[in-house]
């Protein structure tokens, strides 16, 4: 790999993003590659004791010409210390840029080294995080198209939609499931674009409560920060649980349809739900390098299974075909008893797809180019999606049978009677519901992974008990592997509600929704009384009539989908129909109460302050 005399030498490096290629001449501290525009470090693990854990996870600096690889460092017999090497170059480091623009930065308090570097502009990931107050502690395996397709696998759209599906029936049928949709994606991409902007400035894993810092008045920011941080962790671990404790009450289903007598205990439910949670801790536990292309499996199996539910349903339609007016209008106000107000409980679904959209920024410390690349999948998931999703919808509406047959579907689970009594079997309904599995499961590994590093990234700022413990990463797999454990071990906890109320599932998707809704207000309102100043400086914004616009929207849908997700699903209400979204979020929010009361007062100092990153414009 390296060759030639000592004083003129040829590298040939893999690395982070490439191969490269120079001309080293040694230097005090090590090497410079004459033809190099970029540092490379390679992804290989370096023994050296000083750098075994800085090293290879980022370039050193950006834009400069030093090059120090695995390789080079086995020439060098000292290398005195890590931020020694900047001085090499320091001087010659360009300004530089993002889309044409200047890209400039600044950071107080930060918990890097910063004066080792102290960069006026950078566009490089590694200084990017250090700007921001944190050290590199991820690896960058993701790109745009890994972001969004995770994303689509976050919001798993024939389970998205298929999962609550229940909600939809009782709130009268094709009307609320075909507007309701369209109604929802017009908010939710309000919603997506509110957040990618404030990614854009702030492009780290903390996300919303790390925003709610930056943007609060100095007052109340860290008081700002620990309860947006709260609220989203709360969100993050119940919309997870959701889909795990939906994915098993499916599989309950898919027996009911052979066994139409069977009635599974909640005991059983629960052990299924067990086993779920922790084949899916061992994945991505373990399976950190290949969950890139997890995610892209995932898209590409949610549009194949789209595909085949389209051309099934449509050519069987056992209980026959609804006209073009029953397919997109027809709407029943009598099963809920909430009257013609029923249309709004009839888009539970579709703001359940959607509701998890801004979880894709605890990703943000592994995607390369992250304040441009993360907005972008954030922006573009909710239209891609929805129109992905019409193609599932509307063959379901076409062939949906009476209402007042599927009310009564084994499990609160709607979608797989549906598949079976239009495939005219239990067998064609099961191979239907296989697929829909597969996508959960899918589904289920992106959204663990997305809320592990939400809860590792709370951690690392000392705002959840044994804060140091959670905020560990491990070496050998690269994943925050306790913040995995401790999201497991709360859904399982969780899921004993399910042992006291039959409507556990429709707990744990409103609470979800509502704790994530709440975390993404809470910036976005700070934002606006602001006046947008910050997020417009952003590399990725809105602009400014268009953006005020598009928040006000955001900040409505939020009230409304909140105040919805908080009520039954039916009247009259009683201990067994009743929705626990309410009591599960105040009690966890009174927790975090106590919590903050006893210690983090006085440990939680919010997250590192800073400017983030802005455009001149």
């Amino acid at each position: 790999m390296v060759g030639g005399s000592p004083d003129d030498l040829v590298i040939r490096s893999d690395a982070v993003g490439g191969i490269t290629h120079g001309y080293l001449v040694r230097v005090e501290y090590g090497y410079i590659c004459l033809q190099q525009r970029d540092i490379w470090i390679p992804s290989s693990p370096t023994t050296h004791p000083r750098l075994r854990d800085w090293l290879p996870i980022h370039p050193v600096i950006s834009g400069g010409s030093l090059c120090l690889g695995l390789h080079v460092l086995l020439l060098v017999p000292v290398l005195l210390d890590p931020g020694a090497v900047l001085t090499l170059l320091r001087p010659e480091i360009p300004r530089q840029m993002i889309d044409g623009k200047q890209v400039s930065s600044n950071v107080t308090g930060a918990k890097a080294d910063d004066d080792d570097v102290d960069l006026a502009t950078t566009s490089n990931e590694a200084d990017i995080i250090k700007i921001l107050g944190y050290q590199p502690e991820l690896k960058r395996n993701r790109s745009m198209f890994t972001l969004l397709f995770q994303s689509l696998a976050i919001a798993a759209i024939p389970y998205g939609f298929g999962g609550p599906l229940i909600s939809a029936i009782y709130g009268g049928g094709q009307l609320p499931m075909f507007l309701g949709w369209i109604i929802v994606l017009i908010f939710d991409e309000c919603i997506a674009l509110s957040l990618g902007e404030l990614a854009s400035r702030y492009p780290t894993s903390a996300g919303p409560y790390y925003w709610s810092f930056q943007l609060g008045p100095p007052q109340f920011r860290t008081l700002l920060s620990f309860v947006t941080g709260w609220t989203w962790l709360i969100g993050n671990w119940t919309i997870t649980l959701s889909v795990n404790f939906g994915f098993a009450s499916l599989i309950a289903a898919c027996i009911a349809m052979y066994h139409p007598d069977f009635v599974i205990e909640a005991w059983q439910l629960l052990l299924i739900f067990y086993g779920i949670c922790l084949l899916t801790f061992l994945i991505c536990a373990f399976g950190n390098r290949v969950l890139p292309e997890v995610d892209t499996a995932c898209a590409v199996f949610t549009a194949i299974t789209i595909l085949v539910t389209l051309i099934c349903l449509s050519a069987k339609a056992e209980v026959g075909r609804n006209s073009v007016g029953d397919t997109l209008g027809y709407f029943d106000n009598t099963l809920s008893g909430w009257g013609d107000f029923s249309f709004f409980i009839g888009i539970l679904p579709g703001a359940y797809t959607f509701s998890a959209i801004g979880m894709i920024s605890s990703m943000a410390e592994e995607c390369a180019d992250p304040a441009l690349k993360l907005p972008k999948a954030m922006a573009l998931a909710v239209p891609v999606g929805g129109v992905a999703g019409l193609f599932f919808i509307i063959p379901i509406c076409a062939t949906l049978p009476a209402l007042e047959y599927i009310v009564g579907a084994p499990v609160g689970q709607a979608l797989p009677y549906i598949f079976a009594a239009v495939m005219g079997s239990p067998g064609g309904g099961l191979a239907l519901t296989v697929l829909i599995l597969i996508v959960t499961l899918f589904c289920s590994i992106s959204i663990t992974v997305a809320a592990s590093r939400c809860t590792w990234a709370f951690a690392r700022d000392k705002a959840i008990p044994l804060s140091q413990l959670f905020s560990q990463v491990s070496i050998k797999h690269g994943v925050p592997i306790w913040a995995l454990v401790l999201t497991t071990i709360v859904q399982m906890l969780l899921g004993l509600i399910n042992l006291g109320s039959s409507s556990a599932f429709l707990a744990f998707v409103s609470v979800g929704v509502i704790s994530l809704a709440v975390s993404y207000a809470i910036p976005i309102v700070i934002s606006m009384w602001h006046r947008r100043m910050e997020v417009n400086a952003a590399p990725w914004t809105l602009g400014g009539k268009i953006g005020w616009v598009v928040n006000a929207m955001a900040v409505l849908w939020i009230a409304f989908e909140t105040c919805l997700f908080c009520l039954p699903q039916v009247l009259p209400v009683d201990e067994i129909t009743m929705n626990y979204a309410v009591v599960v979020f105040v009690g966890f929010m009174a927790l975090s109460a106590v919590w903050y009361i006893v210690y983090a007062r006085k440990a939680y100092k919010g997250p590192p302050a800073s400017d983030g990153l802005k455009v001149e414009r």
